[in-house]
């Protein structure tokens, strides 16, 4: 997507510098910097510390550090150090675990002197399969808005709530739960986003605010808990968010509230959507709740946020008393049961089983 007048990844390789670049997502939307990555350590940091975030970016991250590491030491030692040094750095998010294991089935089958050109072609092949993945989701997506727009008055936009940052700097490019919206806007469709802050680390207000910003396309920024209200005045036409991992059952496990829109949406039969890539969908987990592994971050997040002050400097300011401690999970599991449907690369399923595998049908035998 477009900063300005210059079109950007989230990640790319810069083949004068020969480095990995990324957008250091930690300090917008009051600055936008790009850093280069350079070493395994340095891949883990961005991911753990969240200098990229989102699951499809994650999983891209990754994939560019197991070739970096591979042009340093292409020993088998060396990938399986890098698998499990990456891997350790988020829990939750499953697209992780699917670039790292994706690189290692290519690369451990190779002889050492092949890896490091063959980890670069498939990192990109990783990279540039998300962005399309992505643009597809947003194609899908949109038939969605369209019949939602089909009942609205000439001219009246079509009221969407999304909850933390499933946006293309959660992925390469597009997004996932704001590629339909690109993809609306670019049809003509009138729109209104509703944007959570999504507290503790604002990336409703500090991305995707910026994003809706940057595309033009009207939104307003919203505390979280004003979702419940907006719907029970009929003023949200339909929630579409990410997902970090999705069950095989339909469960999807975002960032923490989520949960929350979805009851809401629920009770106020506001449709509630998932956009997600394939790739997130974790064909050996059933049972969201009790299965899948929740992130506790630093309770800083939570005892702390980070903005620009009056005199234009950025700073962290605490916000509660000297010796309060933080609770900070970074996600919760939304039930497959208040979810209206999944939009993936491959259309719209329903959140079952059944309803995956229509779409995926080679997960047959393995599910």
């Amino acid at each position: 997507m477009k900063v300005g007048n210059t079109h950007y990844r989230s990640i790319w390789f810069d083949a004068e510098k020969a480095k990995v670049m990324i957008i250091d997502q930690r300090w917008l939307p009051h600055e936008f910097r790009v850093v280069e990555l350079d070493g395994l350590d340095e891949f883990a940091t961005a991911i753990r510390d969240m200098w990229v975030r989102g699951a499809p970016l994650i999983g891209a991250t990754a994939a560019y550090g197991i070739a970096i590491e591979m042009q340093r030491n292409a020993s088998d030692e060396a990938l399986d150090n890098a698998w499990e040094r990456l891997n350790e750095t988020r829990p939750t998010a499953v697209n992780l675990r699917w670039a790292l294991d994706e690189m290692r089935k290519v690369l451990s089958a190779l002889p050492e002197s092949e890896r490091a050109r063959a980890a670069f072609r498939k990192a990109e092949e990783i990279n540039d399969a998300d962005v399309e993945t992505n643009r597809m989701i947003g194609v899908h997506g949109l038939e969605i808005i369209k019949k939602i727009a089909a009942t609205k008055k000439s001219g009246e936009a079509v009221n969407i709530l999304t909850h933390c940052n499933a946006g293309w700097l959660a992925t390469v490019d597009w997004g996932t739960a704001t590629s339909p919206m690109y993809h609306a806007a670019a049809a003509g469709i009138p729109l209104h986003v509703w944007v959570d802050e999504t507290r503790p680390r604002n990336q409703g207000a500090q991305l995707t605010s910026w994003e809706m910003n940057s595309h033009g396309i009207p939104h307003h920024l919203i505390v979280d808990n004003a979702g419940g209200h907006l719907m029970q005045h009929g003023e949200v036409d339909l929630v579409i968010v990410g997902t970090d991992r999705t069950t095989a059952s339909g469960d999807v496990c975002n960032k923490i509230g989520t949960y929350l829109k979805a009851l809401a949406a629920h009770d106020n039969n506001v449709p509630f959507y998932v956009a997600l890539p394939s790739s997130t969908i974790d064909w050996t987990v059933d049972d969201g709740v009790r299965e899948i592994p929740i992130e506790e971050r630093d309770d800083r997040e939570v005892t702390h946020v980070f903005g620009r002050l009056e005199d234009g400097s950025v700073a962290s300011v605490q916000i509660s008393p000297d010796g309060t401690p933080g609770g900070n999970p970074a996600f919760d599991v939304t039930p497959a049961r208040l979810v209206t449907g999944l939009i993936t690369e491959r259309g719209v399923a329903e959140a079952t089983r059944e309803g995956l595998l229509e779409l995926f049908p080679e997960r047959r035998d393995a599910a």
